[in-house]
């Protein structure tokens, strides 16, 4: 009698498990890809080392209502909050310090933080740490603190719901300063005075739009003077607005990048897409017309 050839062996289970949940920390086709490496847990953390702050990512900017005036100086800043992570949808795009985006790498972005610093990201819930690099602006949800690679997000346990409370610290490593360019003495909220004055100035005095520009009615989201801030800004909201059917664009005048989304059929219509990004997000985006 023959002997009955033995069940085929399962394939084993990659870390990459996850569940698409309301609410939680990342969107509608994001994910950390049909492949994701099998050894994250022995990819390592970032180690800090000394750098020179970028010269553009860390001036202040306006999202959403919202003054952000980034720190200047690594210093010691700790918060508890609700972190989220990004994946396949952002992998390879410009972060704003205008790296790749690389979802298995150790990176984070924040909103305040000094572009490039470190942090120490702990989940109390069970013990897991690391350490990343804070290369990136974002999350402008009103409810996050820091958004985590894939990697860093797997690594605290996060994955599964897709966002959690963490606990967040800077860490010195005695070289945090900006370039000469850009004086550390000055006032950041003056800076941020006198760029939105210009950017006023400047979206006043714009040639009236040609046939090839898109007219209609929008909403503006943002606006930049460093374009791979504007880009950044763009994917992140993108993927916090990804239920509205609306495109998100950067339309560049002189020195100012615009992040829009529209256009809208009419003011009405863009005045109820707005309140419902103000029921997600907490903030109004302002009413353009051209």
């Amino acid at each position: 009698m023959a002997t009955p050839a033995p069940p085929a062996k399962k394939p084993a289970q990659r870390p990459s498990a996850y569940t698409l949940k309301k609410g939680g920390g990342f969107y509608k086709d994001d994910g950390p890809g049909d492949n994701p490496p099998e050894d994250l847990a022995v990819i390592p953390d970032a180690v800090p080392r000394p750098e020179p702050l970028h010269r553009f990512a860390n001036r202040p900017y306006s999202v959403l209502g919202r003054d952000f005036v980034p720190l200047l100086e690594i210093g010691t800043y700790k918060a508890r909050g609700v972190a989220s992570w990004y994946g396949r949808k952002f992998h390879g795009q410009k972060t704003s310090s205008g790296e790749p985006y690389d979802m298995y790498g150790m990176t984070a972005a924040h909103p305040i933080l000094p572009i490039p610093s470190y942090v120490r990201v702990s989940n109390p819930a069970n013990g897991n740490m690391v350490v990343l690099r804070v290369n990136d602006r974002g999350p402008f949800h009103a409810d996050r603190i820091i958004d985590l690679s894939y990697t860093a997000a797997w690594k605290l346990g996060l994955t599964g719901n897709g966002s959690g409370i963490v606990e967040v610290e800077s860490l010195l490593t005695g070289a945090g300063t900006l370039p000469a360019q850009v004086p550390v003495t000055d006032d950041p909220l003056a800076r941020l005075a006198e760029e939105r004055s210009e950017a006023l100035r400047l979206e006043r005095a714009l040639p009236v739009p040609t046939n090839t520009e898109a007219k209609g009615v929008f909403l503006q989201l943002g606006a930049f003077g460093n374009p791979d801030n504007a880009e950044s800004f763009k994917a992140h909201i993108s993927r916090q607005l990804d239920w509205m059917g609306e495109t998100v664009s950067i339309q560049s005048a002189g020195n100012v990048q615009r992040v829009q989304i529209g256009p809208y059929r009419d003011r009405l219509a863009a005045e109820s897409a707005a309140e419902r990004i103000r029921t997600t997000l907490g903030v109004s985006p302002s009413i353009v017309v051209r």
